[in-house]
């Protein structure tokens, strides 16, 4: 069994061992060391990276029999080869902050909410905690996240260590081991016990804070997304960029950005519903100007509008007794729609079908109403439309 020097200091970044085996895990070339610092994928928490003899080590992986394996890609050292390995600091430690702070909420979210944790991911995207209650309330989430926070404040020192067997059952564990044998436990303070065999930090403090992100119902669970650490620091950075970048568009502070929206937001609407009305307004007049032109049951015109306004006119047309046969042309073609009027022949969806042979366009509809897109600009639409009718 390869020692695993993370459980005797997590803080380990560099180490000595020695290969005693070149082997693969799901067909991927992997090492076996006598000894290792670079933690498996266990627990939620994803597996080391680093360098391992100059190798890049992608991931650290554990077999069905406790074998670890470090997945790398080159040519691999002999077996029985002394190599120096080195882990990715940066991300580990962001792993240990992460699983810290997983402890620590879902410790709180026992304690403020009973929301006993069921299962929980710490991704490289996203954290999260699967706790048992279908709805948690805001109140009691907020909560959670505070004595979290207050935790981190005091500067919490936290333990890990492998208990004899009487001191083991005189803890209060917030739940059960998974392994029956050599258990170790993490302790908060006072605060949390739980069995793990991760990485963790030293003191709460190094969390700098931990922060709710998000809430969904999942699997009648409530699923508890989270944040901390450096990954808390910078999207604390890119949400104030952005802020920022939206004050200085509004001419107003970082905190006067919510409101500014809601008043562009009132506005928008406002003009929405008077560019209704006007809409409508001009939709009557080119009605009554189609009205009184070509046969009495049909108006076939070219509109210079939009597909709202084209449909407006159309509408007004078919309350008027007529058939309506429009198009908006536009450099790529032009938007089409035909509504027949009662007591009318017309059958819309054959004629959309001809002109879409003749012409290109896509679309379709049934004898009252087709509409579609021809692609390809027309001199004379009403001249197109009456050599198909005839």
């Amino acid at each position: 069994m390869t020692r695993r020097l993370y459980h005797d200091d997590a803080y380990l970044r560099r180490f000595d061992a020695e290969v005693v085996a070149i082997t693969s895990f799901k067909t991927k070339p992997a090492i076996v060391l006598d000894r290792t610092a670079f933690y498996p994928e266990a627990g939620g928490q994803l597996g080391d990276r680093g360098q391992l003899a100059g190798l890049p080590i992608v991931d650290t992986q554990e077999t069905d029999d406790g074998t670890i394996v470090h997945l790398f890609t080159g040519e691999p050292p002999a077996v029985g080869a002394r190599v120096t390995g080195e882990l990715d600091w940066a991300r580990r430690r962001q792993h240990m902050a992460q699983h810290t702070a997983q402890h620590l909420l879902s410790g709180a979210l026992l304690d403020r909410a009973a929301a006993a944790t069921v299962s929980a991911r710490l991704g490289e995207s996203s954290l999260t905690i699967d706790v048992s209650r279908d709805r948690v309330p805001e109140a009691e989430l907020a909560a959670a996240e505070d004595l979290a926070n207050d935790l981190v404040d005091d500067d919490v020192a936290i333990r890990s260590w492998f208990p004899d067997p009487g001191e083991l059952a005189a803890l209060k564990l917030r739940r059960d081991p998974k392994v029956s044998a050599d258990i170790r436990v993490v302790a908060i303070g006072e605060f949390d016990f739980s069995p793990c065999g991760g990485t963790h930090c030293a003191r709460t403090s190094q969390l700098g804070a931990v922060h709710i992100t998000g809430v969904e119902r999942y699997k009648g669970m409530t699923r508890v997304t989270f944040t901390t650490a450096r990954k808390a620091r910078t999207e604390l950075f890119i949400r104030d960029q952005v802020l920022r970048g939206l004050a200085g568009q509004f001419s107003c502070g970082p905190t006067e950005v919510p409101a500014a929206i809601d008043k562009l937001r009132r506005d928008a609407e406002a003009s929405g519903a008077e560019l209704t009305q006007l809409r409508s307004r001009l939709a009557t007049s080119i009605a009554a100007e189609l009205s009184g032109t070509g046969p009495a049951i049909a108006s076939i015109a070219a509109i210079r509008g939009d597909g709202e306004l084209l449909r407006g006119v159309a509408a007004k047309l078919v309350a008027a007794g007529r058939d309506a046969i429009l198009c908006a042309p536009d450099e790529a073609g032009a938007q089409v729609v035909m509504i027949r009027a009662a007591g009318s022949t017309l059958d819309c969806g054959a004629l959309w079908k001809k002109l879409a042979a003749k012409l290109g366009g896509r679309g379709g509809g049934r004898a009252d109403r087709a509409d579609g897109r021809l692609t390809t600009q027309l001199a004379d639409w009403h001249a197109a439309v009456s050599d198909l009718l005839t």
